[in-house]
């Protein structure tokens, strides 16, 4: 068997020749590109991408060229794109023509750098605060406004000459687990599902999403036992049957932990594929996609794969490859570029969201000789879908450069007692202490870090700055504000609002269970 209906991956800048002989002998259908393993700048990518489809046999179409372009807290091609703050950004401004605006300039940045296939939107419903592969990647709780919002999404990337792709199929909001390292499990029946994680996936492929990425879970309501990935009752019967989907299906990356790994990966692959899977996500783990390619062809001489499931699937990915060949590839300069930018600071400044403000401190008036005083902890990956590591905090300088007396505090991610000692007694000298939070719901040392902060009895402004749940880990404070994520245009526009310079326009996008509901949001009196 050829690699016709895999994607594969590899490390480093330029292409290997064996991506390179997969691509031009064994027919591979694309590859997938990884911050930490491919990207440098966008004209890195642009020459990477071109010399990916460089080695296509001659007359094919354009291979699938995939990144999580998600926004927020997933940036696959980092820093040198336009930042764009991402889905629960958009879901705390409601506005679905800004959704699809931001779709649109991410999608001529990624046509620039020559990247045809987006893995987004993610249209998990974010029901579950305690899932810790979500956070801010969902639009927000309520099914319907996320599927508004995906189906957005999906338009304005396809405009733009790019596949959108509608995951994690079909939703995997509710759990308390992460695929990355378990199988996890959503319990809901079959009539659940049709109510809540579904309704976005049918809004997303009512939009005419052209794939369909499938997640690793499993379902009381389907095969109990089985993810969901490599379940024909949720490919053939669900989304086949039910939704009427003819696109193209990809699994999740096959090295996640909810699945087989080692030797073993190839029955869970061929399974997956049995299912009625149409592409399989690899990673750049060149063992492992030797034996995925050793053992499909394998598969294939032993009647294990059906024939007419391959053509058909080949079919699919022909047609969705063709139609991106339609498509022109804009001038690198579109990317980062001007008119993006504004369009960033707009979602930004749209999406921060002020919650809490019992004291009437905000905006903040601050005489010229006050001190303030940023108290966070280092940006830190909480799940393998996450490149916050990559992000330079950004908050106190953009308040330094609106007014002088702005001291940084920056612990580690996870501050221990050591890094606590003293702390309070360091922010009695600060007139205001503005703390930001990482998930502080689901991280304990955060949690004790917001309890310090607000004993040390100095005015202090909770931020934050990732998921909008921290609050329940620290109920007390007066004033609380939400970011929904670290991007610089976010602090600069959080700094804004602190300050008067802008009104907050935020709105929740989730429930904080027992304290607001979803669609909460003050503006700070001027």
């Amino acid at each position: 068997m050829t690699l016709a209906r895999l994607m594969i991956a590899f490390a480093g800048g330029e292409l290997p020749p064996v991506a390179a002989k997969w691509i031009n002998e064994q027919g591979a259908a694309g590859v997938t590109l990884f911050r930490a393993h491919n990207v440098v700048d966008p004209p890195g990518i642009r020459r990477l991408t071109a010399a990916i489809q460089g080695a296509r046999p001659a007359g094919a179409p354009p291979l699938l060229v995939a990144a999580d372009q998600e926004g927020g807290q997933l940036v696959g091609l980092g820093a040198g794109t336009t930042q764009f703050a991402g889905s629960m950004a958009l879901g705390a401004t409601g506005d679905v023509g800004l959704a699809e605006r931001v779709a649109g300039a991410t999608a001529r940045e990624l046509r620039a750098v020559g990247v045809n296939v987006n893995y987004a939107p993610v249209c998990d419903v974010a029901n579950n605060p305690a899932n810790p592969a979500l956070g801010i990647r969902s639009f927000g709780d309520d099914p319907d406004a996320v599927g508004t919002l995906a189906a957005a999404t999906v338009r304005g990337l396809q405009d733009g000459g790019v596949a959108a792709t509608a995951k994690h199929f079909p939703g995997a909001g509710d759990t308390e687990a992460d695929p990355h390292h378990e199988l996890p499990r959503v319990p809901r029946t079959n009539a659940e599902l049709a109510e809540r994680e579904l309704v976005p996936f049918r809004a997303a492929l009512a939009a005419g999403a052209r794939m369909v990425m499938t997640g690793h879970f499993t379902l009381p309501g389907q095969d109990p036992d089985l993810p969901t990935s490599l379940s024909g009752a949720v490919l053939r019967d669900l989304l086949r049957g039910q939704l009427q989907f003819d696109g193209v299906t990809v699994s999740d990356a096959l090295d996640m932990r909810a699945l087989a790994q080692g030797s073993a990966q190839i029955v869970d692959a061929i399974i997956a594929l049995r299912a009625g899977e149409d592409v399989l996500l690899g990673t750049p783990d060149q063992p492992a996609l030797q034996r995925l390619a050793e053992g499909l062809a394998q598969a294939q001489r032993r009647g294990l794969i059906d024939a007419h499931d391959d053509a058909a699937a080949r079919q699919r990915l022909d047609e969705l490859r063709h139609w991106l060949g339609g498509f022109e590839q804009p001038a690198l300069d579109v990317v980062g570029c001007g008119e993006h930018q504004a369009l960033a600071a707009e979602l930004a400044r749209r999406s921060i969201t002020l919650v809490r403000n019992d004291d009437r401190i905000l905006p903040l008036r601050l005489p010229a000789d006050a001190r303030v005083a940023v108290v966070q902890s280092m940006p830190a990956d909480l799940t393998p879908a996450d490149t916050s590591s990559y992000v330079p905090p950004t908050l106190a300088s953009a308040l330094r450069r609106r007014h002088a007396g702005v001291d940084e505090i920056l612990l580690p991610p996870e501050p221990g007692a050591a890094d606590l000692a003293g702390l309070a007694e360091r922010l009695a000298t600060f007139d205001v202490v503005v703390l930001g939070t990482f998930s502080a719901h689901l991280q304990p040392a955060q949690a004790r870090l917001a309890a310090l902060v607000l004993g040390s009895g100095r005015p202090t402004i909770t931020v934050a700055l990732r998921t909008p749940w921290d609050l329940l880990a620290y109920p007390a404070a007066r004033t609380h504000v939400c970011s929904y994520g670290i991007l610089p245009p976010s602090m600069e526009a959080l700094a804004a609002g602190l300050l008067g310079e802008a009104p907050f326009a935020g709105r929740l996008p989730v429930e904080i269970a027992g304290l607001y509901p979803r669609g909460h949001g003050l503006s700070a009196p001027g």
